[in-house]
């Protein structure tokens, strides 16, 4: 059964940024663990940060990346970076950028859900810990 861990910044912490930095730091850790990545990021903005920011978001690190939809030669990349369902070969980690939970979300071993400090993400999140522990899922809190 799929593990969730809830990643939650401090109030006042910048939207996208502190979720798009934080994103990068458990790809960077999932990565390094042999685990590939999905970040599921329905907003444009967002994706696009995660994307420019795992180019350098560490002195001297790289994480292999690519944008659902590109089309995928192997090795296939570490982390996939979209809004929607990735291919069947993604199932270690998913990372969470939306306000809801995607359809597809049990598929995968474990889900990571950030959730950014202010009001609104705030309440989202504690609407997606609602759906997932209504359905028994394995439930971890990390207050950053």
């Amino acid at each position: 059964m799929t593990r969730v861990d809830f990643y939650i910044l401090p109030e006042g912490a910048k939207p996208p940024e502190g979720a798009v930095m934080t994103a990068c730091k458990l790809c960077d850790k999932a990565t390094a663990a042999g685990q590939r990545v999905y970040v599921y990021a329905p907003d444009g903005a967002v994706a696009g940060g995660v994307d420019s920011a795992l180019w350098s978001f560490r002195q001297g690190s790289f994480i292999s990346h690519e944008r659902l939809g590109a089309p995928l030669a192997e090795p296939l990349p570490m982390v996939l970076i979209g809004d929607g369902e990735p291919p069947e070969s993604y199932q270690g980690v998913m990372i969470n950028l939306g306000l809801e939970v995607p359809a597809f979300f049990s598929r995968f071993e474990r889900v990571l859900e950030v959730v950014d400090g202010d009001a609104e993400q705030r309440a989202k999140s504690r609407e997606r810990y609602k759906f997932y522990r209504e359905r028994g899922y394995e439930l971890a809190s990390h207050n950053l």
